[in-house]
C-alpha cells in the first residue's frame, strides 16, 4: 500500500492484525495545527503542523493474571505501526500482572468510523487575521503594544481493539491570548479565551478590553499583604477548578491521601463541601464544550485504566448542591470504593444556583476590594486541604465604592479551591471560560462563574509584573 493510501483506520487494523498478544488496543490520532504569533503590534510568525500518533496496548493473560505492554509513538505507515505492535507485545510478555485487569469493553461501533480525520488549516483565521491587523493599528496609534498567540487543533481519534471497538471522535480546540502593554513597558494586561473554530473571536473586541484595562491602570496603588474582598474572574476560576477537579482521584481520597479523604478512613463522598446550590459537573455533550464520549488511554495510572477503553462517557455531577457526589473512578478503584464507575471526562462546568449578570456587576456590588485577572504558576502546597499558591499577573485592580480606581502590586495568594467554593459570597452567570494556567496545553474546555470571596488570603507582595 503506498503511503497516499494509508488511512488511520488502516493503521488500526494493520496493528490488530499483527500483534501475537491475546488481545490488543490501537489508538490513532490525526491532529493538524494552526497558529498566529505577533509581538510588538506585528504578525511574526505562522504556521501549519500534522502528525499521527499511535498508541498500542496488548493484552496477554498468564496464570497469574493479564499482563500489559504499552507503546507510543508517530507512525505514519503499516510498517512503522508493526513495530510498535512488536514492542508492545514484548514488554506484556515481560510485565507483572495488571492491578487495573478488567473485562475488555466489547463490540461498540460508531457510525462514521469509515470517515476520514477532519483537518484545520491557516484559513481558520480569514476573519480573525484581518481585524488583528486592524487593532494592530489601533494600539499603534494608541502607543500600546500587543503580544499574543493563537492556535487552532482538530484532533480525530480512531480506536479500535481485538474485541470490536471501532470508534471514532473528531476534537476541534482553539485558544486565543493577548497581552497588552504600555509604550513604556510599565504596565500589562491579558485577555483570552478558548473557541471551538474563531468564527466567535473578535479580534477588536479584544483590543478595546485591553485598552480599557490598561486605562484602569493610569493610577497606581501599592497595598500590603492581607485578606482582601476579591472577585475572581471566570478564567480564574477556572484555573483554580480544573485544579479541584484533577485531584478527585477516587484511589488517592479512599487511600487518606487528597482533600476528598474521609478523617479515619474512607472517602468523603456524601458530605457536603461547597455553599448550597454549587454543581462542578462535566458532560462530553455539554453544548460548546463537546469532548471524548468514550474512555481512550494509551496507559493506566490512578485514574485511568487501559481495560476501560470504549466505555461510554456521560454526564457526571462530582459536587452537587453542595455536597461531593462523585470522585473520578476507573472500573477498579470503583471497586475499591464500592460506588458507580465515573470516568474522567475532559470538560468541566461551574454553576452556582442564583448567579447572575456578569464580572462587571460584582465589581459594583463591592464596597472595597481587589479586580484579579489572572492567576499564574499555581502549584499545589498541601494535599490534604489542595491548598494551592500561585501568584496575580497582568493586572490587579482596587476598586472603591463599585468603581475601578486604580492598578495594585502583584502578590502571592495561598487558598484551596475546595474551601473557596463553601466561603464564596457572590457569583455571577456561568459562561465559557479558559484557564490561562493550564488551558493552553492540558484543559482548555470550561465553564464558570466569576466568584467574590470576601478572604482571599493574598499572603504576600511578588514583584512579578
Amino acid at each position: 500500500m503506498s503511503s497516499q493510501q494509508v488511512t488511520p483506520q488502516s493503521l488500526v487494523e494493520q496493528g490488530l492484525h499483527a500483534t501475537v498478544s491475546d488481545d490488543c488496543t490501537v489508538i490513532v490520532r490525526d491532529s493538524t495545527s494552526a497558529n498566529l504569533r505577533w509581538a510588538n503590534n506585528t504578525l511574526t510568525t505562522n504556521g501549519v503542523m500534522h502528525g499521527m500518533d499511535v498508541s498500542v496496548v496488548s493484552f496477554v493473560r498468564g496464570s497469574q493474571g493479564v499482563q500489559v505492554g504499552t507503546v507510543s509513538g508517530s507512525a505514519a505507515s503499516q510498517a512503522q505501526v508493526t513495530e510498535l505492535v512488536r514492542a508492545a507485545d514484548a514488554a506484556a510478555r515481560a510485565a507483572s500482572p495488571a492491578e487495573d485487569a478488567a473485562d475488555l469493553v466489547r463490540d461498540r461501533v460508531s457510525p462514521d468510523w469509515d470517515e476520514s480525520p477532519v483537518p484545520t488549516d491557516i484559513h481558520v483565521y480569514d476573519v480573525f487575521a484581518p481585524a488583528l491587523g486592524e487593532a494592530f493599528g489601533r494600539s499603534t496609534a494608541a502607543d500600546r503594544v500587543l503580544y499574543g498567540f493563537v492556535s487552532h487543533e482538530i484532533t480525530t481519534t480512531y480506536l479500535g481493539s481485538t474485541t470490536g471497538l471501532r470508534l471514532r471522535h473528531v476534537q476541534p480546540t482553539g485558544h486565543y491570548g493577548c497581552t497588552g502593554k504600555d509604550s513604556a513597558l510599565t504596565q500589562s494586561a491579558w485577555v483570552g479565551g478558548a473557541t471551538r473554530d474563531f468564527s466567535d473571536v473578535d479580534a477588536l473586541a479584544m483590543e478595546a478590553e485591553l485598552e480599557q484595562r490598561l486605562g484602569w491602570g493610569e493610577r497606581r496603588v501599592d497595598l500590603p499583604a492581607g485578606r482582601y474582598d476579591t472577585i475572581l474572574p471566570p478564567s480564574a476560576v477556572a484555573d483554580l477548578m480544573i485544579d479541584a477537579y484533577w485531584y478527585a482521584g477516587a484511589r488517592a481520597a479512599h487511600e487518606g491521601q487528597s482533600v476528598y479523604s474521609r478523617r479515619g478512613g474512607g472517602t468523603r463522598l456524601g458530605e457536603r463541601l461547597a455553599a448550597p446550590g454549587v454543581r462542578l459537573f462535566s458532560d462530553p455533550a455539554h453544548p460548546g464544550l463537546g469532548c471524548m464520549p468514550f474512555a481512550a488511554t494509551g496507559s493506566s495510572d490512578d485514574e485511568r485504566s487501559v481495560f476501560d477503553n470504549g466505555l461510554a462517557l456521560g454526564s457526571t455531577d462530582w459536587i452537587r448542591d453542595g455536597e461531593l457526589t462523585s470522585l473520578v473512578q476507573t472500573r477498579q478503584t470503583a471497586a475499591m470504593t464500592g460506588q458507580p464507575v465515573t470516568p474522567y471526562v475532559d470538560n468541566l462546568v461551574l454553576e452556582v444556583d442564583g448567579g447572575t449578570g456578569d464580572v462587571m456587576d460584582l465589581v459594583r456590588g463591592t464596597e472595597r476590594g481587589l479586580l484579579v485577572t489572572c492567576l499564574w504558576y499555581i502549584r499545589e502546597v498541601d494535599p490534604q486541604s489542595l491548598l494551592l499558591t500561585g501568584l496575580t499577573r497582568d493586572g490587579v485592580y482596587l476598586v472603591e465604592d463599585g468603581e475601578i480606581t486604580g492598578l495594585v502590586n502583584n502578590f502571592r495568594w495561598n487558598e484551596s479551591p475546595v474551601d473557596l467554593l463553601r466561603r464564596f459570597s457572590h457569583a455571577s452567570s456561568t459562561v465559557p471560560s479558559f484557564s490561562r494556567e493550564w488551558g493552553d496545553d492540558y484543559f482548555s474546555r470550561t465553564a464558570t462563574p466569576a466568584l467574590r470571596v470576601p478572604d482571599f488570603n493574598m499572603s504576600s507582595v511578588s514583584q512579578a509584573r
